[in-house]
């Protein structure tokens, strides 16, 4: 029997995906004040004005607010906002991974409430996925469900969560209380939930980052009563409906786009005759983001498609990690100044804040290890 392998099939944009770009780029002009480096912060306006050109939820069925576009019309979208700078996080995890897990695992109700708002920029979702001592090992949650009459009591605790202290909604996964015996099969009872932030019993902390910056936060559940009709999904089904949500926010070129402004300015520094070591170095880093877009191109060919690229998604998320990182570490290198995050030189300001972010690249969507081990299954190495 033939061994598995890893499907990256070439891909090329069709004309509607081309000719989109221009579209895109006329809208982040006339925005350019909202720009910025590694990427816009939290913006509900600039998500009601994506909501209003059709740009959030694209793929998805126009009877849920979606606009029925290819993946590939989509890809540009993100590709070009990213780029850029843009401001998505109001919208960006409602877009990229909760409303398409609603869309295909949610009752009607639930689509038909949930996803026209997301697509309007009116709603906003953050992942109620990682815990304190457990992390990307999502099979090793404690945060507890247990049934009551009218819906689920909810104990335990989330952290990580960006965005969690202005969002309306997360998707929280945890497990059904059991009878406290040892469960041989760790991903038993692994359930989902759409949690209303506003529920009494839910203490939302921040976790500052590097830099200072309020993104992340720790979340703990005391006793919170979730309805019964916010069940996404089945009992026990969560691992499926998880690994399907982690598909997509691995997938998305967000995973080795965000310090292209860093490249991009790397690039205007070395000049029109950089000198052989310098062209060597920018040249290598422009090649791995060729292949890297290249592979994540053909990720959203197969997400047209309909299929689950979950293994290739963790390929493209561990490969962008390192190379995401790699790029503060030779502008170091290439053009070295001391670091300072209110310099007025673009440079300066940029080299300080992509060394402060870096650090978390290889945290988000899954640590390296958790990746490498979804990579080694995917082979039939595990």
């Amino acid at each position: 029997m033939a061994a598995p392998m890893f499907r990256f099939d070439p891909v090329e944009l069709p004309p509607e995906a081309l000719a989109m770009r221009a579209e895109v780029r006329e809208f982040l002009g006339q925005h350019q004040d909202l720009m910025k480096f590694p990427r816009g912060d939290f913006n509900r306006a600039f998500s009601r004005a994506m909501g209003r050109k059709g740009w959030i939820g694209m793929t998805w069925p126009k009877r849920y607010g979606g606009g029925e576009r290819n993946a590939f019309e989509r890809y540009v979208l993100i590709e070009e906002m990213l780029a850029a700078g843009a401001p998505l996080g109001a919208h960006y995890t409602g877009d990229r991974q909760s409303g398409p897990n609603i869309i295909r695992f949610g009752s009607e109700e639930q689509k038909q409430f949930f996803c026209p708002k997301i697509a309007a920029g009116e709603l906003t979702f953050c992942i109620g996925m990682s815990e304190p001592n457990s992390g990307s090992d999502l099979a090793g949650t404690r945060t507890r469900a247990v049934k009551v009459d009218g819906g689920y009591k909810i104990n335990g605790s989330k952290l990580w969560t960006s965005n969690a202290h202005r969002a309306d909604y997360a998707i929280l996964f945890c497990k059904m209380a059991g009878d406290g015996r040892e469960e041989p099969d760790r991903h038993a009872g692994a359930t989902q939930f759409l949690l209303d932030l506003k529920l009494p019993g839910i203490e939302i902390r921040p976790v500052r980052n590097l830099l200072g910056e309020h993104h992340f936060n720790e979340i703990f559940l005391t006793d919170v009563v979730v309805p019964e009709h916010r069940l996404l999904g089945q009992e026990g089904n969560g691992w499926n409906q998880v690994t399907s949500e982690l598909a997509f926010e691995r997938s998305a070129p967000d995973r080795f786009l965000v310090l292209f402004q860093m490249l991009r300015e790397m690039v205007r520094m070395a000049g029109p005759s950089p000198d052989q070591a310098t062209a060597a170095a920018l040249g290598k880093l422009i090649a791995q983001l060729a292949t890297l877009r290249g592979m994540s191109l053909s990720i959203a060919g197969m997400l047209q498609e309909g299929m689950q690229p979950n293994t290739e998604s963790a390929v493209v998320k561990d490969l962008g990690t390192r190379y995401e990182q790699d790029i503060p570490v030779v502008a170091r290198q290439l053009f070295p100044v001391e670091p300072e995050l209110e310099a007025v030189e673009t440079y300066v300001a940029m080299i300080a804040r992509s060394t402060m972010n870096a650090p978390r690249f290889s945290i988000q969507g899954g640590t390296r290890e958790i990746l490498r081990g979804i990579i080694a299954r995917g082979l039939g190495l595990r």
